[in-house]
C-alpha cells in the first residue's frame, strides 16, 4: 500500500524579484515538505533575499507564497505568525537584553515552547549572557540567541541564514543534533540558506539558486 502524500508546508509559485539592475528570480516555483531543506548558492546568488521574501520581509514583484494554505498577500498577519526568520545582521534589538528579546517571542508566536527555550539556552551556553544587551554580545553569542529564538518559536516554517556561521565547536555540534531531530519532523519545515549542506543532516529538499 502506498503511503499518503505529505502536504507541503510552504508553496512558492511564480516568484519574481530583483534589486535595481540585478534580477534574481524569475518564475521561481517550488514546494517545501516537512523536515530540513537547503537553499544553496554562491555569494550574491540571492539566498538571503529568498529567505526575506518567504518571511514576508521583502515584497515580490510577482508570485504567491503560502504556508499550510495561508497566503501571504491575503492573510499577512496569519502568514507571518507561521514563519520565523531574523536577519542575522540586524541591529533592531541591540538595546534589549538577550533574555528580554527571547521572552518577548511568546507574544508573537502562539506555539512558543518554554521547555524547548530552556533546553536551548543551556545547550548553547547562553544562561550567563541573558542579562546583557544584545549589542554587548559577540557575533557568535548573537547567533546563538537567534538560533534559540528560531527553534523555540514553534512555527510551522523556520528560516535560518548561514546557521553555523561564527559558532564555536560545541555549539555547532548541538545545532547539528537539533537539525538531525528536525529532519524527521512530519509537520514542520526548516529551510537553511548556506554554501554547503550541513554534515550528517538528512535533507528533504535541496534548492540550487
Amino acid at each position: 500500500m502506498n503511503a499518503d502524500p505529505i502536504d507541503p508546508v510552504l508553496q512558492v509559485k511564480g516568484l519574481r524579484f530583483g534589486w535595481p539592475g540585478r534580477p534574481l528570480f524569475h518564475d521561481l516555483s517550488f514546494d517545501l515538505p516537512p523536515g530540513v531543506s537547503l537553499v544553496r548558492g554562491d555569494d550574491g546568488s540571492g539566498k538571503s533575499s529568498l529567505l526575506g521574501l518567504i518571511a514576508g520581509a521583502l515584497l515580490p514583484e510577482a508570485g504567491t507564497l503560502s504556508i499550510q494554505g495561508v497566503r501571504l498577500h491575503e492573510q499577512h498577519d496569519a502568514y507571518r505568525h507561521r514563519v520565523f526568520w531574523i536577519d542575522p545582521q540586524t541591529e533592531a534589538h541591540d538595546a534589549l537584553a538577550a533574555g528580554g528579546y527571547l521572552e518577548s517571542l511568546s507574544r508573537h508566536y502562539p506555539r512558543f515552547d518554554n521547555d524547548t527555550f530552556n533546553e536551548l539556552v543551556d545547550g548553547f551556553g547562553l544562561r550567563p549572557h541573558l542579562g546583557k544587551p544584545m549589542y554587548m554580545l559577540s557575533t557568535g553569542s548573537r547567533r546563538k540567541v537567534w538560533l534559540t529564538a528560531a527553534f523555540s518559536a514553534g512555527t510551522p516554517l523556520t528560516l535560518i541564514d548561514q546557521p553555523f556561521a561564527a559558532l564555536d565547536a560545541p555549539s555547532a555540534r548541538f545545532l547539528r543534533e537539533l537539525l538531525q531531530d528536525a529532519s524527521s519532523h512530519t509537520s514542520r519545515a526548516w529551510l537553511l540558506a548556506d554554501h554547503e549542506a550541513p554534515e550528517g543532516v538528512l535533507l528533504t529538499r535541496k534548492i540550487e539558486i
